[in-house]
């Protein structure tokens, strides 16, 4: 993120402060060869869909929580669309780029967080039409109006932020994306007032949309926390503090919510959830929903830093509760459980120092784990 608020600096580990980052991660030099065509590709699936956009209709700007409140209702799947969405064996990379960026719309934005909570959290879903098609896990690149003040003449550089939705977007429809965004503000360390001149240009701006703004788009990008299906009972842990829950919720809908064609889940789904306290709690409904309907396949633990004491007496954070339940997580990862990282990289080091410790404690060396486990695609880091 390019500005991150200073009076939560000393919270980074529990509490991320935005989804807001540069697009220089070297995570997402990717080879642009897919079998999605670039563009041309989403043209094709336009045939299949109603080429009247629905986006037009006044339905459209339903609040976003009365779509996901629906389907809370019911323990029944819901039907997605279209199903062409699965047809590609490798993900959509690139489609759009920097310089020939994709204008999307915004179709709502709400604050996901409650009046406790340190800061704002808005859940942000865009209109693509179906010309942005992305996988679970993968990220767009927003380039906020106005000119970067570093390079006067030249546009903002992108930030890339984790889509917080499955490929079949809020709707079900294949035609929206959404994202989960806090807004970055900065505040003087000597006389405590927030300084708008340092804030977050994207989150900012994402934050204050409206509906039927127009937002330009890149990507999608990213690889590393795809969603392995090869495997419908395998087990996959994940880890996030804030935001970084985000490509988490699409994995969850996708699980869970979605009737999805030729998938059917049997495995274990674990979230490990670090923030502040009650109010930062992000989509809790929808996995609260998930922990009654499917108490034999997913796990949800919180840790509320300032609500909840870790065992010495200190602030509960995410890597607490991972200590909590090293033995069952290493016995996890032994058979073959993918581990997820999402959030502030300030989350990685308390985390990898704890899990470091419970390896020596088991008489294994964690360096040597850590490396069979890459070299076995089961170790998946994305943090900003």
């Amino acid at each position: 993120m390019s500005h991150s608020a200073v009076s939560q600096a000393a919270a980074a580990v529990s509490v991320s402060v935005g989804n807001e980052r540069s697009l220089g991660r070297s995570v997402f030099k990717h080879n642009n060869s897919i079998s999605f065509n670039s563009k041309p590709w989403s043209s094709s699936l336009a045939l299949n869909q109603n080429k009247t956009t629905t986006m037009r209709d006044a339905k459209r700007y339903t609040n976003t929580t009365l779509c996901m409140s629906v389907q809370q209702a019911s323990s029944s799947k819901v039907s997605v669309s279209p199903i062409e969405l699965e047809h590609p064996s490798d993900p959509p990379l690139n489609l759009y780029k920097p310089k020939d960026s994709y204008t999307a719309k915004i179709v709502s934005v709400e604050r996901v967080v409650g009046p406790k909570a340190p800061g704002e959290t808005c859940h942000i879903v865009i209109d693509h039409d179906g010309n942005l098609p992305y996988w679970e896990g993968q990220s767009y690149g927003v380039i906020p109006p106005g000119e970067n003040p570093k390079k006067p003449g030249a546009p903002h550089n992108v930030r890339l932020y984790s889509i917080a939705s499955t490929r079949y977007g809020d709707f079900f429809d294949g035609k929206t994306a959404s994202l989960c965004v806090r807004r970055a503000v900065y505040y003087d360390p000597e006389t405590g007032k927030e300084d708008p001149s340092k804030n977050g240009v994207c989150s900012n701006f994402l934050c204050d949309s409206k509906p039927g703004d127009k937002i330009q788009i890149t990507g999608p990008s990213g690889k590393v926390m795809l969603l392995p299906e090869n495997d419908p009972n395998a087990t996959h842990i994940m880890v996030a503090t804030g935001t970084g829950v985000a490509p988490y919720r699409g994995y969850l809908r996708r699980l869970f919510m979605e009737n999805v064609p030729n998938y059917k889940f049997g495995g274990l789904a674990w979230l490990f959830l670090g923030v502040a306290n009650t109010d930062s709690l992000l989509y809790d409904d929808e996995f609260s929903k998930y922990l009654k309907d499917h108490p034999d396949n997913f796990r949800f633990d919180k840790a509320l830093s300032r609500e909840e004491k870790n065992k010495k007496g200190g602030k509960m954070y995410v890597q607490d509760k991972i200590e909590e339940y090293s033995d069952e997580i290493f016995k996890l990862l032994d058979n073959g459980a993918h581990i997820y990282f999402c959030g502030l990289k300030g989350m990685m080091p308390g985390i990898q120092d704890t899990l470091k410790r419970v390896a020596e404690e088991r008489g294994e060396s964690w360096d040597a784990k850590l490396s069979q486990l890459r070299k076995n695609k089961q170790w998946h880091v994305e943090v900003y």
